[in-house]
């Protein structure tokens, strides 16, 4: 079986659909699958294996994905020699557009995959007028595709509302090894201020679809009744970096982009994690969190709202609503012992999400996806 997957976001961001291809493509070469990724580069292109990058520019409303603006010829030349069995689209910028373009062409089956809420981030950036355009062309886009995978029921429904019907649930796991609560670091949380605090943490993406203005009105809060035993901890960067420097609590520790083992002892040497966003599709962020043994508090809403159980594997607060998320970060910082029991719920609900299965499933898919396409083509030939 050979994969081509068609990105507008790609290493070196990290962010959950950059997450997901790494580990789509660990699985494919454990399992023998040959596959292509078509994204774009982010400065000088560099040779790679099974990667074809080109040239892109940011993205004002989300700079994660990229105006990429592909050479055709290029695209249809690697593609013609690898010759596809399956064309999955992680994104529905030009890349994506350039996916669908040669699959529609060429008669090979083409998945998409619905990751990120554009519509309700229009409503964010004060640019409603768009919104209405947003969801015609996802439905435009999706449903010229066999299937369409999304990572969540909530991301399921909202495909729906956009009127596209065939839809798939493609999970997200997590590397319970990479995450743990083996790596918390006394030193670290020391050396960060946090040795006599209860730490709680924010880690994504700093900008408005985050619901920043949520969580700085609630720590606001939280840090007047509770001086001396909380802090917050801020790991991301964003274009609302610097007003949320001045406006949140002095001692708020913003400690900008993070990654690898260092993101992981940053997880596991603090104890709450407060995940405010009821934009998200899925949440890889809560999920990582209680694979670290952190009690987790999110918005009850879009993914986050389906990886929280209420009051056994996290809790959940009305979205968009600070005085919700206080009381529900308050119960945690008052009850030690309740702490520790979402935090040992977490973990293992965490480490019940399994990779392997979600990828098996997704493999699953593309093979049903090879089949419908022939046979649809043998029927157009009796025909």
């Amino acid at each position: 079986m050979r994969i081509a997957l068609f990105t507008d976001t790609y290493q070196p961001q990290i962010n959950g659909v950059t997450n997901t291809l790494d580990r789509m493509c660990r699985y494919f070469e454990d399992q023998g699958i040959e596959y292509l990724i078509f994204a774009p580069h982010y400065g000088d292109p560099v040779a790679e294996k099974n990667v074809e990058r080109f040239y892109s520019l940011k993205f004002f409303l989300y700079p994660e994905c990229r105006i990429t603006l592909p050479n055709v010829f290029r695209v249809h030349a690697a593609l013609n020699e690898f010759r596809p069995d399956v064309i999955h689209l992680m994104t529905e910028f030009n890349m994506g557009l350039m996916g669908l373009n040669y699959a529609l062409k060429n008669q090979i089956p083409v998945i998409s995959n619905y990751s990120t809420n554009f519509s309700q981030y229009t409503d964010y950036y004060k640019i409603d007028l768009l919104r209405q355009g947003v969801s015609s062309y996802m439905n435009w886009f999706h449903n010229q595709c066999l299937l369409t995978t999304c990572p969540s029921r909530s991301a399921k429904a909202m495909l729906h509302t956009f009127g596209v019907p065939r839809t798939s649930i493609f999970s997200r796991g997590i590397d319970a090894g990479r995450f743990s609560p083996m790596h918390r670091n006394d030193i670290l949380r020391r050396e960060l201020g946090l040795e006599s605090k209860v730490a709680l943490l924010y880690v994504g993406r700093v900008a408005a679809e985050k619901d920043m203005d949520i969580l700085r009105d609630s720590y606001e809060s939280i840090h007047s009744k509770y001086p001396d035993q909380v802090r917050l901890v801020m790991v991301g960067d964003g274009p609302m970096l610097e007003t949320c420097r001045s406006t949140f609590p002095a001692d708020t520790l913003f400690m900008g982009f993070r990654k690898g083992h260092e993101l992981a002892q940053i997880y596991a040497s603090c104890d709450i994690f407060v995940s405010p966003s009821s934009t998200e599709t899925f949440g890889n962020v809560v999920l990582e969190a209680m694979a670290s043994g952190l009690a987790v508090v999110g918005a009850n809403a879009g993914g986050v709202g389906e990886i929280i159980r209420h009051l056994r594997t996290g809790l959940l607060f009305t979205a968009r609503s600070s005085p919700s998320m206080v009381q529900m970060v308050e119960k945690l910082i008052v009850d030690a012992s309740f702490r520790t029991q979402l935090q040992q719920h977490g973990r293992e609900y965490a480490l019940s999400q399994d990779w392997q299965q979600i990828l098996d499933d997704l493999a699953g898919l593309y093979k049903g996806a090879i089949h419908e396409e022939q046979a649809e083509m043998l029927l157009s030939m009796q025909g």
